[in-house]
């Protein structure tokens, strides 16, 4: 982008572009890791009537812990990875970017690495937060390379180290065998090892939250967009040793959370069984979606999360992106060459997607 002369840009802001997944019309939207399940109608009205309360305050700001809120995150972890998880190892913000950029601010004044390809907001968020960014290898097939990412660990000893479980946008999750023992290395310095886990209800992988009370420099993010269905809401939160938390609120904005999202996620979370429900059914749908495009001649990366990253097409990314999009198909092109990712969509959007892919075969 070209900014104006009078416009006192920093300078390391200057060549970069903004982050996001083109908003375009499509009959088959499949590109932005989307909960294709709208809330059913008794939660739409359970959300609707807790709004109502909230509505008739909001001349007042929110409750700036958002204690509530936290205790029912507090209570889902607890329940679902089997961990006693309470309300001090919780802080929730606006979507798990928010957490993200928190987390630079709070402790970027060294080093932080991420594997790539990986989920491109870390890096972006460092530069913007001027903190140093080194992007560490995976394997030739963007699997995670435990054995790399130790020796980039102990070469660089980061502030920060981020891995991504399952990862976005190769779908690749990582064990938490391998996650104990990265964890052990960052802890050889005095670093953090951010665990975001965006996709974690979609994997049989057991949750990086276990090891915080033996490891308390594991920090792990976590989101409501994605299993939950609740991407319009902008809820992420992270769950962490008490001092992170604590440190958080050094740098959060004061009322950050509103009052209005608060009132959402906690009905949310009292539905957390409806909402959860559709995982299961998302995730034999992608392995049905993984057979049809391996019955095209395609190759399908492994996932444990709610997209298939493929390759083995002839046509270039970008082409066949675009060829796509005129069938009324939208994916995602995530910059890798020879690669698109798609999203597991109900069952008419996934048909459609594999009969254009089909025809432009």
């Amino acid at each position: 982008m070209s900014w104006p002369i009078w416009l006192p840009l920093r300078k390391d802001l200057q060549s970069m572009t903004v982050y996001g997944a083109p908003q375009l019309a499509a009959q088959a939207a499949l590109n932005t890791n989307e909960n294709p399940y709208s809330p059913s109608q008794a939660l739409q009205e359970a959300i609707t009537q807790s709004v109502a309360l909230v509505a008739s305050t909001l001349n007042r700001y929110p409750d700036r812990d958002a204690l509530v809120l936290r205790t029912k995150l507090a209570t889902y972890i607890s329940e679902s990875s089997n961990v006693h998880i309470e309300v001090k190892n919780i802080w929730a913000a606006n979507g798990s970017n928010e957490i993200i950029q928190s987390l630079f601010l709070a402790f970027g004044d060294g080093d932080a690495i991420g594997f790539t390809p990986s989920y491109s907001m870390h890096s972006l968020i460092a530069q913007v937060t001027d903190t140093n960014w080194t992007n560490g290898q995976r394997n030739p097939d963007f699997t995670f390379n435990i054995d790399l990412a130790i020796a980039a660990v102990r070469e660089l000893k980061p502030t920060l180290t981020f891995i991504t479980t399952p990862n976005n946008p190769t779908g690749d999750a990582i064990s938490i065998q391998e996650i104990t023992a990265l964890a052990g290395v960052v802890a050889e310095h005095g670093g953090l090892l951010i665990v975001d886990e965006a996709y974690a209800e979609f994997s049989q992988e057991i949750s990086a939250v276990t090891l915080i009370a033996q490891h308390p420099h594991v920090i792990v993010i976590r989101t409501m967009s994605k299993a939950f269905a609740f991407a319009g809401a902008r809820l992420g939160y992270l769950v962490a040793d008490a001092k992170v938390v604590d440190s958080m609120m050094l740098v959060r904005l004061p009322y950050h959370l509103s009052a209005l999202t608060q009132a959402a996620a906690e009905v949310a979370l009292d539905h957390r069984s409806e909402l959860l429900a559709g995982v299961t059914s998302l995730v034999a749908a992608r392995e049905a979606m993984e057979l049809s495009l391996r019955g095209l001649g395609l190759r399908t990366l492994p996932s444990s999360a709610n997209f298939i990253l493929f390759t083995g097409f002839s046509a270039s990314a970008p082409q066949l992106w675009a060829s796509l999009l005129e069938k009324g198909v939208l994916i995602r092109d995530v910059g890798l060459s020879g690669y698109l990712r798609v999203t597991i969509g109900n069952e008419a959007d996934n048909q459609r997607f594999i009969d254009a892919l089909a025809q432009l075969l």
